[in-house]
């Protein structure tokens, strides 16, 4: 798995409450193993034929499954005609896309085959383009190339930063996992080295959930004890990665939206911390959605972007509900980078980002 790309140059109000998550996240999988690009050998019984567009598409089958299916039903006659587009966009509304997203897409389809005859087939590889169009600006890998330090100074033995992640968003979205993920994917497969923040203090089983996931990751992690100054966590987190040469610097927090004010301040705590050390910092900050939460998505990348500035999305859980064209929608609205998909549990299960593969697994291409 290559969760980012090498570059060639080095150089180079209301309702908040409504999409609150439980307090308890669920328990971090067991299975930990790590498939990179077909390049890694696996233990035989985590070897899925097809390799990850087969996964993917798998994982997106309860969603291309309502499309297909509403797309038979829709197809009844041979013509394209209003009635048939109106169907058609109601159709993507319900499949998650959204109003806005349904209503350019079908405007585009209907351009040019208003009147025409038009076939189930048709009507998928044309929708798989046009979601497609609207996806590749978004999918891009996360640079995490180790920054020079401000000033250009050399202390911590070198002259570079580690590359900083601030990892967001509500409890039980699978911030945890996901950071254990890529961690695992960063140290433990491509030898750079990791360290883990666990920034989440407010709740035991986050900070202990990330232990685990740093062992798994043979990452160090920093930790202070329940209740304490997450920003102090994140400070001294810097620090050390500095000083040990590390890489790539992941701060996890809290996710409580249902007390929005003091998250806003803890959060703005941290990035403000983190600048007193180098303006540059955080390098990006990254929004874990949860894809089983749907259209509420939109509503909590709206509430983060108000905290802190939200650079990239990595969307979880696509498998677990028929709501993935929620992805298609976040991408016309926000337009912000998805860096990473989830489909399961494995690690092998959270790939990188790919337009054109998500657009036809979507509408059940091959």
């Amino acid at each position: 798995m290559v969760f980012w790309r090498k570059k060639k140059d080095a150089g180079g109000g209301d309702g908040i409450d409504e999409i609150a998550r439980p307090e308890n996240e669920p328990a971090a999988p067991e299975e930990i193993s790590l498939e990179e690009l077909n390049e890694l050998p696996l233990p035989e019984a985590q070897k899925e034929e097809g390799g990850w567009f087969s996964r993917l598409t798998k994982g997106l089958s309860k969603s291309s499954t309502k499309l297909t299916q509403g797309l038979a039903g829709l197809v009844t006659k041979k013509k394209l005609d209003q009635s048939m587009l109106d169907e058609l966009e109601d159709l993507l509304i319900t499949a998650d896309l959204g109003p806005k997203t349904a209503a350019r897409l079908v405007g585009e389809f209907g351009r040019d085959r208003f009147g025409k005859d038009i076939s189930e087939e048709e009507i998928k590889e044309a929708l798989a383009e046009s979601i497609a169009k609207i996806l590749e600006p978004v999918a891009k890998p996360l640079p995490s190339s180790p920054r020079p330090l401000a000033g250009g100074g050399t202390e911590g033995g070198g002259s570079l930063s580690p590359f900083v992640v601030l990892v967001c968003g509500v409890n039980g979205v699978g911030k945890t996992t996901t950071i254990g993920k890529i961690a695992y994917g960063l140290n433990v497969s491509h030898k750079r080295p990791v360290m883990i923040a666990a920034g989440d203090t407010f709740r035991a089983a986050a900070i202990e959930q990330l232990e685990i996931w740093a062992q798994r990751a043979n990452a160090p992690i920093i930790k202070k004890e329940l209740g304490a100054d997450a920003a102090a966590v994140a400070y001294e987190a810097y620090e050390k990665a500095k000083a040990a040469g590390t890489e790539v610097l992941f701060i996890d927090t809290a996710g409580r939206l249902h007390n929005k004010a003091n998250l806003m301040a803890e959060l703005q705590k941290i990035v403000r911390v983190l600048k007193k050390q180098d303006e540059s910092l955080p390098h990006a900050v990254l929004l874990v959605l949860d894809a089983t939460t749907g259209q509420n998505a939109h509503e909590q990348v709206r509430v983060f972007r108000e905290m802190v500035n939200v650079t990239g999305l990595i969307v979880t859980k696509l498998d677990g509900s028929a709501k993935g064209g929620v992805v298609v929608g976040l991408a016309d609205t926000f337009g912000l980078p998805i860096h990473l998909i989830g489909v399961g549990e494995k690690i092998g299960d959270l790939q990188p980002f790919d337009a054109k593969d998500f657009a036809r697994s979507l509408v059940g291409l091959d």
